[in-house]
């Protein structure tokens, strides 16, 4: 009997090292590409950020990442797409083995997502960006909270929060707020109501109802918040068109869209003949008119010939 079973399972096995063999240049031509880019100015990463190490922790995280079916995205997913996930990865400086993103597989394409992490690991470090993490506070029913709106900025500041023990309860939360202070010392209050941010836990994947929210809305409404502020800070930087587009785990209904990838892949398409997309060249291939030309335009790899080839 354990005779079958091993020679039953042995041709998935063989099916996962001929993937993990056909793609293994694949850090090498996205280390070649960013090299290139790195070369020429047109990409500056932070002086801290490894590409060699997070590329081979990258590469040792995909090796072992499946798809929503449980099949591992090396046999599913096209060289391409995953050369420019993991290119996609480097661009916002980023690594999958700090949780600051994740490798995930819709359809036959794959995609780098950026975490929670992630978004607050990028606020820090853009141009103009955060000093530390923003400090959250959540506010209850009883609380006495006061802020007010600058006419001539726009911008909220927060006057008086008093909050006391027995205000403290999960079903009474009424709003939360963040604080971010910048690298020139002026700080920014982001505010959202409970309503606000249920609307924003019903674009995620969990709608709200993971065990975290179920068990812990106020440290999840903190979060939120966090990484609305954060989100902001990214959008207003001067380098803010290289991560147009990118989405966090919080903005993306992941479940939803493999699902449509998997009903769309069925219909309408074979592996071997997908339609290639190239997914780091959203909102980074051209420069927005009027941008600073101190920055640098967005890297962008080419356009492969066939959807087996990243282009590189």
């Amino acid at each position: 009997m354990s005779q079958n079973q091993s020679t039953t399972a042995q041709p998935g096995a063989q099916q996962q090292q001929t993937a993990v063999v056909k793609y293994e240049n694949v850090a090498d031509l996205v280390m070649k590409r960013v090299e290139s880019f790195t070369a020429d100015g047109s990409l500056v990463l932070p002086k801290s950020y490894s590409v060699g190490n997070n590329l081979k922790s990258a590469w040792l995280i995909l090796q072992e990442a499946v798809d929503r079916n449980n099949k591992p995205v090396l046999e599913v997913c096209t060289k391409a797409s995953i050369a420019n996930a993991i290119f996609d990865m480097v661009l916002q400086g980023l690594s999958v083995s700090k949780a600051q993103g994740y490798f995930i597989a819709y359809g036959n394409k794959l995609e780098f997502q950026r975490s929670y992490f992630g978004t607050v690991a990028l606020a820090k470090r853009v141009g103009g960006g955060i000093k530390r993490e923003p400090v959250a506070n959540v506010i209850y029913e009883g609380d006495e909270f006061v802020y007010t709106i600058d006419p001539e900025t726009g911008l909220m500041k927060v006057i008086k929060h008093d909050q006391k023990i027995e205000n403290i309860d999960d079903a009474k939360i009424k709003a939360a707020y963040a604080i971010t202070t910048f690298e020139d010392g002026r700080t920014e209050v982001t505010i959202m109501t409970i309503d606000q941010i249920k609307k924003a836990w019903n674009q995620g994947a969990t709608k709200g109802q993971s065990p975290a929210h179920k068990n812990f809305p106020a440290e999840m409404c903190k979060k939120t918040v966090i990484g609305r502020a954060c989100k902001m800070v990214i959008n207003s930087s001067d380098d803010a068109w290289l991560y147009e587009g990118k989405q966090d785990e919080d903005d993306v209904d992941t479940a939803q869209r493999q699902r449509d990838a998997e009903v769309q892949g069925r219909s309408t398409t074979k592996l071997e003949d997908a339609e290639y997309e190239d997914v780091t060249n959203s909102g980074t291939t051209q420069q927005p008119q009027g941008q600073d030309s101190g920055t640098a335009p967005a890297p962008a790899p080419a356009a492969p010939a066939n959807d087996d080839e990243p282009g590189y």
